[in-house]
């Protein structure tokens, strides 16, 4: 069994769009009037969805810095970057990487969790 797809509300899709367009660095696979944008992540569909509840996604990002700073202004910072976590085996994550989240709202009020995995 494989995730496939996971669906984020969207209240303004352009907006939206224009938000994700530039979060994930990639335009959109397809849209379809009236409410629907779908965008590739590795190969799972994330749906901009009017009619979709409010969610919390977790993305992999390089660098959360420099991720919040392509992001300046589109989006609202809810907690900064910090290091949750040194990965000392693979269970988790790569063995000798700390990982570093910090979480934002999207430009609809969704949470979105940054993830990186870095050498300390």
């Amino acid at each position: 069994m494989r995730l496939v797809q996971v669906a984020v509300h969207a209240d303004d899709l352009d907006r939206a769009t224009e938000f994700y367009t530039v979060l994930l660095d990639a335009p959109p696979l397809a849209r379809f009037d009236p409410g629907l944008v779908f965008f590739d992540l590795d190969g799972v569909r994330l749906l901009l969805d009017r009619n979709a509840p409010t969610s919390l996604l977790y993305l992999h990002v390089e660098n959360v810095h420099d991720t919040l700073d392509k992001l300046d202004g589109l989006a609202d910072l809810v907690s900064p970057p910090h290091v949750i976590f040194s990965h000392h085996d693979e269970t988790l994550g790569p063995a000798g990487h700390d990982e570093w989240q910090a979480f934002i709202k999207d430009s609809e009020g969704n949470t979105v969790g940054l993830v990186a995995f870095q050498k300390p």
